[in-house]
């Protein structure tokens, strides 16, 4: 898919955007960071360890400018943009620190935070002009908004005919069965009306709903269907997709009608986002949500490689020209991590690894066609689980020790959110191709475990929070403009 496309208003009012960030930062060069993710995969997490390991020093050896004593601390400051909602770190981590933690809310709107980091340079002329600092902008929204973007590219009828061909896919029927039944009795060119325009977007709504929960993410678009926030029950989000009509359509039918309110959704939502937020970031990290897909099985894998396709094809790529970024920025590093690393053994990270390599193959193609690098790599922002062995039919398992959240069943069996277990997930596949291929289903037993009870206290008291190869993950993002 080709980067989604622009109007010359849109074009002007990026570089315009772009020019003020570089005149407010001046004296202080500004990174911005966008954390992107599908459902649950993680992005609130991310962040807020992101933000406490930076802030408190956090045990990061992988994180050059740190192991090399050149980081020299970080502080928070107040975002430029008075109208972008404050990523709650605060309050993301009291519910991971409190005496009973709790994960916290995932991501249900956009929000953006900006940490100044303080470092020396490693450069001959370091010493003449002493520490730097560098503007590290986070900006976080919904997953399910990100798969919104490739409908910018699309027709009302092009995005029916996609919405509607997922929806009679055989694996499909028990989630779009009601919608399908009353989209078939109602005719496209009758009078425009709200109430059947209700009706199809309420029963469409819950169709995505549904697939959503089923680990089904390439038919979510329209996002904002799913987390509408101020938007509920406005007009430009009251469609649904309808079959091509057998004749032209009359400006007074309900085909119209949807179609109308399509484009005004793309207009009025889904362009601002992209035009205010989007298109305005330097390096994006794709936090993808590897073991739930693998759970589910063969479709929900594919359906994965689907959506991160389409989404990654609106990605703004390319080697940044220095001389061009105070007008138009460009993402010239694309990480892709699969999280949830401590749900299986470490002797399995190099096979997530090597899945996550294969679901995102043909967009990481053309990334790196365009300029920008891209790496894959598993990592866990905040570890919850320890590692054991147990001994099973004369065999050592390698098993990972944790607590299930409450409801998690496995075999017959339904946790408390209280019992600690030990666990063996699996084994990953060695050829990543066998994931989507029916023949051959893969026995593996994952959970969702609760967040780690008892946290360590550095010397400065502050909490730790354990982590797997976040620290390469950071560095790989940050780490060349603290060089």
């Amino acid at each position: 898919m080709a980067q989604t496309p622009t109007t010359i208003v849109d074009e002007l009012g990026i570089a315009l955007a772009n020019l003020a960030d570089t005149a407010t930062g001046a004296f202080t060069p500004t990174l911005r960071l966008g954390v992107t993710g599908l459902s649950r995969a993680g992005k609130t997490i991310f962040i807020t360890a992101l933000v406490h390991n930076l802030l408190t020093g956090g045990r990061m050896p992988g994180f050059a400018a740190m192991a090399e004593g050149r980081f020299i601390g970080a502080r928070l400051a107040e975002y430029p943009d008075a109208t972008v909602p404050r990523f709650a770190y605060e309050q993301h981590l009291q519910s991971l620190t409190a005496k009973s933690p709790v994960w916290p809310e995932g991501t249900r709107r956009i929000s953006q935070l900006r940490i100044v980091l303080k470092y020396q340079s490693k450069h001959w002329y370091a010493g003449l002009r002493g520490p730097s600092t560098l503007n590290l902008d986070i900006v976080d929204y919904p997953g399910e908004w990100l798969l919104d973007l490739p409908l910018l590219g699309l027709s009302f009828a092009q995005w029916s005919a996609e919405a509607l061909e997922r929806a009679r896919r055989p694996g499909s029927g028990k989630e779009a069965t009601p919608f399908l039944d009353l989209l078939a009795a109602i005719d496209p060119l009758k009078d425009a009306n709200d109430p059947d325009a209700e009706r199809l977007a309420t029963a469409f709504t819950d169709y995505l709903r549904r697939s959503r929960e089923h680990g089904a993410l390439s038919t979510l678009p329209p996002g904002r269907f799913l987390l509408p926030g101020d938007l509920e029950g406005s007009p430009a989000l009251t469609f649904a997709p309808l079959p091509p009509p057998v004749q032209s359509a009359r400006n007074a039918s309900l085909y119209a009608m949807l179609e109308h309110r399509f484009e005004a959704y793309k207009a009025q939502v889904v362009r601002p986002f992209f035009r205010d937020h989007f298109a305005r970031l330097d390096r994006q990290i794709v936090l993808v949500d590897t073991l739930r897909a693998l759970n589910a099985g063969p479709a929900a894998v594919a359906d994965l490689e689907t959506a991160l396709t389409s989404v990654l094809g609106c990605f703004r790529q390319g080697e940044a020209n220095p001389l061009l970024r105070p007008f138009a920025r460009r993402i010239d590093r694309i990480l892709f991590a699969a999280t949830k690393a401590d749900h299986v053994h470490h002797t399995s990270h190099d096979r997530l690894e090597a899945i996550l390599n294969r679901l995102v193959s043909n967009a990481s193609k053309r990334a790196r066609f365009a300029g920008t690098q891209t790496r894959s790599i598993a990592l866990a922002g905040i570890r919850a689980t320890h590692e054991g062995t147990i001994s099973e039919a004369g065999q050592t398992l390698n098993t990972i020790i944790g607590t299930p959240l409450q409801g998690e069943a496995l075999d017959g069996v339904t946790y408390d959110g209280k019992t600690e277990i030990a666990l063996f997930p699996g084994d990953l596949p060695e050829r990543p191709d066998s994931l989507f291929e029916d023949g051959n289903p893969v026995a593996l037993n994952f959970l969702r475990f609760a967040p780690p009870q008892q946290l360590e206290r550095n010397a400065s008291g502050d909490v730790v929070l354990p982590h797997i190869r976040f620290d390469r993950a950071i560095d790989y993002l940050v780490g060349d403009w603290l060089a």
